[in-house]
């Protein structure tokens, strides 16, 4: 059984890791096409859709994704830019809708047809962080358990 590892790496970090039974370019697809994007970011238990999907993944490419939830009247909106792209290996991006927001950097090492992701994100403060942990981040584990399901699915 693959796990969900989230950790605090310093004031300002988190990192969470998982290997997944799929090669990277399996696994980077599942991070770069919206189709298959859509099937697994949001946590099921969260109660939200994500309503639009764009992303533009490449080096200086930028996303958007719009979320809505029945408790909300309006949609939020999460965007940035891509800083660095190279399939199957690693993707940079950042988060701007607020100041608050971090720099995700999501790595896939294959070895022996599995793949280690690892997520990393740096934010500008600490509280930014934390209230990351207690938000959003807590999805993560679900997150990455329906990734797994959708791989099984497609290997």
């Amino acid at each position: 059984m693959n796990r969900t590892a989230v950790e605090r790496k310093s004031d300002r970090e988190l990192v969470v890791t998982r290997t997944f039974d799929a090669p990277a370019h399996i696994v980077f697809e599942a991070w770069s096409k919206p189709e298959l994007f859509k099937l697994w970011w949001v946590p099921k238990s969260a109660g939200m859709s994500l309503v639009s999907c764009d992303m533009d993944i490449r080096t200086g490419g930028t996303y958007r994704l719009v979320f809505r939830h029945p408790a909300f009247e309006q949609p939020m909106a999460f965007f940035g830019t891509y800083s660095e792209v190279t399939p199957h290996k690693r993707m940079v991006w950042t988060n701007e809708e607020s100041d608050q927001g971090a720099v995700t950097t999501v790595t896939f090492e294959e070895n022996a047809g599995r793949t280690l992701v690892t997520l990393h994100e740096l934010y500008p403060t600490t509280e930014a962080r934390d209230e990351a942990l207690a938000g959003s981040a807590e999805g993560l584990p679900e997150q990455f358990a329906q990734l797994d399901e959708l791989l099984a699915s497609r290997s």
